[in-house]
């Protein structure tokens, strides 16, 4: 049986084959140069192994599909700075700096999905209530614009989950250089909004006292509701490697650094979920 002629044959029938298995295909070329009884009774599972990496997945997710599921990320979150910042909030100076600034990048996110996509682009009218959102998801968050350690938990949240939700859409860009450019350059900005808005809650005290400027373990916030918006983030094996199994400095690398140094992605069904009380749809 030469594995490597059937693959040639489904590659004529489907000229894409080649891309879905890669690197799988080494793969099999490395267990089919083994020569021994253990590689041939070997075979027909990495063969369907390989199948079910290639076909098992669901289709891919169109480009604009992912700009405006970033699209209507970004919606919800400039609605959402743009209510802070005119709401009675009171913030310190320092705070309101950065509330300010983290708008101006959510809105200039906005208008850049809209001019991508064009025509394409989904309507803000079309999320929430006509285009009002409600932040309190249910009333799971009811004093989200009446008190400043709320708010910047609702904030560190939708920024956490944000940087996760690119993350998990990069792999979808990857034939578009530009729509990949750009969303990493939005992943890149998420990722440093995050990191101020954990340092807000860490200086401000109280509940978020403890909190890092990265995730550490799972849902850090402490804030039970959210739970799912970090789920996963508690892993600690990157590819084939189990990063507490290194050596750090002295010891294993701890759990806490090895969460801390590597972020998950989430799906776009994931990240649906988890917004969906907001009002996007």
């Amino acid at each position: 049986m030469n594995l490597l002629n059937i693959i040639e044959e489904i590659e004529k029938v489907d000229p894409e084959f080649n891309d879905r298995i890669s690197p799988r295909r080494a793969a099999i070329r490395n267990i089919t140069s083994f020569g021994t009884k253990v590689a041939v009774a070997a075979l027909p599972f990495a063969f369907t192994t390989l199948f079910k990496k290639a076909y098992g997945q669901t289709a891919p997710v169109s480009v604009a599909d992912v700009l405006n599921y970033a699209l209507k990320l970004e919606y919800l979150e400039a609605a959402f700075y743009n209510q802070g910042a005119t709401s009675s909030l009171a913030f310190s100076s320092t705070e309101q700096a950065y509330v300010a600034t983290i708008r101006g990048h959510e809105n200039a996110h906005v208008t850049f999905l809209k001019n991508a996509l064009g025509n394409a682009a989904v309507a803000q009218s079309t999320q929430g209530v006509n285009g009002v959102y409600d932040f309190t998801a249910g009333g799971t968050f009811p004093t989200v614009f009446t008190s400043v350690d709320t708010f910047f938990a609702v904030a560190q949240a939708l920024e956490d989950t944000g940087v996760r939700a690119y993350k998990g859409q990069a792999a979808n860009l990857q034939k578009d250089a530009n729509a990949l450019t750009a969303a990493l350059n939005i992943h890149s900005v998420e990722a440093r909004h995050a990191a101020a808005v954990r340092q807000i809650r860490r200086m401000r005290g109280g509940a978020g006292a403890s909190t890092k400027p990265w995730i550490t373990g799972a849902n850090d916030t402490g804030i039970t509701a959210v739970n799912g918006n970090y789920s996963g983030e508690d892993n600690v094996t990157q590819g084939p490697v189990t990063i507490t199994s290194l050596d750090g400095v002295g010891a294993k690398i701890s759990v806490s650094a090895a969460t801390e140094s590597f972020d998950e992605p989430l799906t776009m069904a994931q990240v649906v979920a988890l917004v969906t009380p907001f009002g996007v749809k």
